[in-house]
C-alpha cells in the first residue's frame, strides 16, 4: 500500500472527492442525493465548516469545505456524514458479489469507497479553479448538456449570488462550450473515470 498521508491546514478551504463502492450509481435516485444534504446538515450542525460549493454526481462527489480556525479535523466530519448517509438507508447495501473480508470484519457497508481525496486550497486562484471544475463536472460526464442543467449542484446559488452567469458553460441555444482547461485538477481529483 502506497504510505499515503494527509495534508492538514487548521481553518483550510479543502477540495474533497467521495466515490461510492464500486461506483455503484446511489446518487442517481433523487431520495439519496436529499438523505445526503441531510447527513451533512447533521454533521455540519454538531461540527461546523463552510459549505462552499458542491457537485453530487451518481457515483460521486466534490466539496470544497473551509474548516473554523484551530480546526484541520476534516476527516471525522466526512466519516460521519458517510456513516449518517449509510445508516439512513436503513439497510446494508448489496450489488450482489462477496464483501471483502476487510469489509466485514470492520463490519463496513460496501455504500462507499473506504478512502477519500481531498487537497488543501492554497490560494484565491486555485479556489477559482476548483469551483470551476466542480460547476462543469456534470457536464464532462456527460450527464448535463450544461451546468445550469444539473440539479445537485451548488452552481444555482452561485448564479443567485451573482458569481457566474447562467449561460456560463452553456451550449443551449447554440452558445459556446467552455474549453475543459482541468488536466491539473483531474490529476489529483481521485475521481472515477467514465465508463
Amino acid at each position: 500500500m502506497p504510505d499515503y498521508r494527509r495534508y492538514f491546514v487548521s481553518g483550510g478551504t479543502y477540495f474533497f472527492t467521495l466515490v461510492t463502492h464500486r461506483r455503484y450509481p446511489w446518487f442517481a435516485d433523487p431520495a439519496n442525493i436529499q438523505r445526503l444534504r441531510h447527513a451533512a446538515a447533521s454533521v455540519r450542525q454538531e461540527s461546523p465548516f463552510r459549505f462552499l460549493a458542491g457537485v453530487v454526481l451518481h457515483n460521486h462527489m466534490h466539496f470544497l469545505w473551509t474548516l473554523p480556525p484551530g480546526d484541520a479535523d476534516f476527516s471525522s466530519r466526512i466519516g460521519r456524514m458517510k456513516v449518517r448517509f449509510s445508516r439512513s438507508l436503513g439497510r446494508r447495501a448489496r450489488d450482489g458479489s462477496e464483501q471483502p473480508a476487510s469489509r466485514r470484519k470492520h463490519h463496513e457497508c460496501d455504500i462507499w469507497q473506504r478512502r477519500f481525496w481531498e487537497h488543501s486550497i492554497d490560494n484565491e486562484e486555485e479556489l477559482l479553479a476548483y469551483l470551476d471544475y466542480i460547476h462543469f463536472n456534470p457536464v464532462k460526464h456527460g450527464l448535463a448538456p450544461c451546468s445550469h442543467a444539473w440539479e445537485a449542484s451548488s452552481f444555482h446559488g452561485w448564479v443567485a449570488a451573482g458569481f457566474y452567469e447562467r449561460s456560463w458553460g452553456c451550449c443551449c441555444q447554440g452558445l459556446p462550450r467552455l474549453p475543459q482547461q482541468f488536466a491539473a485538477i483531474e490529476q489529483s481529483a481521485g475521481e472515477p473515470p467514465d465508463e
